[in-house]
């Protein structure tokens, strides 16, 4: 008996799979735990479709990513501190404070754990950190830290 599946079996495959059962593994074990259904045609038309949606919303999201990634670039974010003698910054700038300043100043709202700030800024000066918006698409971020 074929059957698609609806969540990753480890012996079978992963999700959305269409598989050949033997037809006492399929009633008895799999469609009753809700594991699988029965690949009619109607359900793997469904399952196309449903594949289809999935790559769709997948390059959405995508090209969404290379927009802002291209906003990003051309930004110049400005960072102001307190600073106390020679330059040197009380503690450091994070990527929380960055996060913060895109989204009072760009209203740019970013989750401050997809900054990545390689070495702590502890001075005054142009620095360039790299902003992970999808799991293919990066950008870099030049942040120029000022004192107040």
């Amino acid at each position: 008996m074929k059957v698609i599946l609806k969540e990753d079996v480890k012996a079978l495959g992963k999700k959305g799979k269409v598989c050949e059962v033997s037809d006492g593994y399929a009633r008895n074990f799999l469609i009753p735990r809700g594991l699988a259904v029965e690949a009619t045609q109607g359900n793997v038309q469904d399952l196309v479709h449903k594949q289809k949606q999935e790559e769709l919303r997948k390059q959405k999201e995508k090209q969404a990513a290379l927009d802002l990634s291209q906003r990003i670039e051309n930004m110049d974010i400005i960072v102001k501190v307190k600073v106390g003698e020679k330059g040197r910054l009380f503690g450091s700038v994070t990527n929380k404070e960055i996060a913060e300043v895109l989204e009072k100043e760009y209203q740019l709202k970013l989750d401050k754990r997809k900054i990545e700030v390689k070495e702590p800024i502890k001075g005054l000066g142009e620095y360039q950190v790299t902003v992970k918006l999808h799991f293919e698409v990066t950008a870099n971020l030049k942040i120029k830290i000022e004192a107040q």
